[in-house]
């Protein structure tokens, strides 16, 4: 059922949790992973009036350093995250590190006393996530996902547009995120002894024991079980996340995928080509992805380029919603709504990416201002329907789905995929 406009327009209740701050209040963030992503949004809040950048973490300590310059005087680095936690002026943290690691930080930092920001995908397997979600119920401590599609104006309004039936009844919906890393993709390394400014065995925290491979540290991570899932965790989650804000917040019944890594000759362990159908109450969704193929679905209207596309003629990530008397193509850039039988051109809304915005919304829910527009509830049911999809993939069968008992009855195997045994010494409890 999609959305109604009382849902779209309705935060999560500021009841939700606690520790509110004044609308002028000085708020001091600290930064646990100080890569790319995690610098991008913090420098996005300390652009926030009163607010301060005042720790920053990161097992690589010079990357720690870098952020610390960054951030200017009055910043301390710390190479473990606990560390930081114990630092008592802080208000709030980002959680910015590799995937393996969003659990055991976020549930730290929530039983500190912390207001979180969490990027996405919001967990490593749907375990972690549920631990997540009960540690944000448990402390009643703002916990916010990155998802920032959310703060994203024109995603709200081609949901009222589905919503109030523009284009009929939508039954079908494509999502997609095509990139091209021919020929070698993630490249290939020899295991090696660490640099001396990285502690290996605090990066591996939770994740089993590996010899230090260069291609398992920086961006490169996200193609190795042991730390994500690949692109649909990537990347797929902001699209899964979107349907559900405009076609109801509902999980699959069903889910079968298909794919390998057929080309890409590099140590990567995900697929680089893969589609995933899901069955939803009232429609069916089809997940596709590839690393080999820049062009997604195409058809951009002239003069319109995605902000990492090659050309305004591809259109490398985005989602479709077919319905009865129409179609609307949705990305972070803008929507295009196509109506049956109609040689018009296409109605063509323009918008920019949510990222700042998210940011900001961040502070100001810090400071009472305004209502969550996400939770971790939301982004753990967004992030469950890429883990089923890699589940799916890795067994190679069509695999059921039980929200309610978050399991996958008849299917040991698959169930067992749903969780690990976190490495010792580290627990989520």
């Amino acid at each position: 059922m999609p959305a109604t406009r009382r849902s779209l327009l309705g935060g999560i209740a500021a009841s939700s949790y606690l520790s509110i701050q004044g609308a002028n209040d000085a708020v001091r963030i600290g930064l646990i992973g100080c890569g790319g992503r995690g610098l991008y949004v913090s420098g996005f809040m300390a652009k926030v009036p009163g607010v301060a950048i005042a720790a920053v973490c990161d097992v690589h300590t010079a990357l720690a350093e870098k952020a610390k310059a960054r951030a200017g005087s009055g910043c301390s680095a710390y190479q473990d995250f606990r560390k930081l936690l114990e630092q008592r002026d802080l208000d709030a943290v980002v959680v910015a590190t590799p995937d393996h690691w969003h659990a055991i930080a976020t549930i730290r930092a929530l039983e500190a006393g912390k207001a979180v920001y969490v990027e996405k995908p919001l967990a490593h397997n749907v375990r972690e996530g549920r631990a997540m979600l009960e540690a944000a119920r448990r402390t009643r401590k703002l916990a916010l996902p990155g998802t920032q599609h959310r703060s994203a104006a024109h995603y709200a309004e081609a949901a009222r547009r589905i919503a109030a039936g523009e284009i009929g009844e939508v039954r079908l919906v494509r999502v997609w995120n095509f990139s091209n890393m021919l020929p070698n993709g993630i490249g290939r390394a020899p295991d090696s002894a660490p640099p001396p400014e990285l502690d290996w065995d605090l990066y591996l925290g939770p994740a089993p024991m590996r010899p230090y491979n260069p291609r398992r540290h920086g961006p490169t991570y996200r193609w190795f079980t042991d730390y994500a899932g690949g692109t649909i965790t990537d990347f797929g989650v902001h699209r899964f996340d979107t349907v559900h804000q405009i076609m109801g917040e509902k999980s699959p019944l069903s889910v079968s995928a298909a794919g390998g890594r057929f080309a890409l000759n590099d140590m990567g362990e995900m697929p680089d080509t893969m589609t995933v159908t899901y069955q939803y109450p009232g429609y069916a969704m089809v997940y596709e992805m590839s690393n080999i193929n820049g062009f997604g679905s195409g058809g951009r209207q002239p003069g319109v380029r995605y902000y990492n596309a090659r050309t305004t003629q591809d259109r490398p990530h985005g989602e479709a919603y077919y319905g009865t008397k129409g179609t609307i193509l949705a990305d972070r850039i803008g929507y295009e709504v196509y109506m049956e039988g109609e040689s018009k051109p296409p109605l063509r809304v323009d918008a920019a990416d949510a990222t700042s915005l998210h940011a900001a919304h961040f502070i100001a829910c810090i400071r009472g201002l305004e209502q969550p527009r996400s939770d971790l509830e939301r982004a753990h049911r967004a992030t469950n329907v890429a883990h089923l999809g890699n589940i799916a993939y890795l067994t190679g069968r069509r695999i059921q789905w039980n929200e309610k008992e978050e399991s996958i009855p008849g299917d040991r195997e698959a169930d067992a995929l749903l969780g690990r045994t976190p490495r010792k010494p580290w627990t989520l409890a």
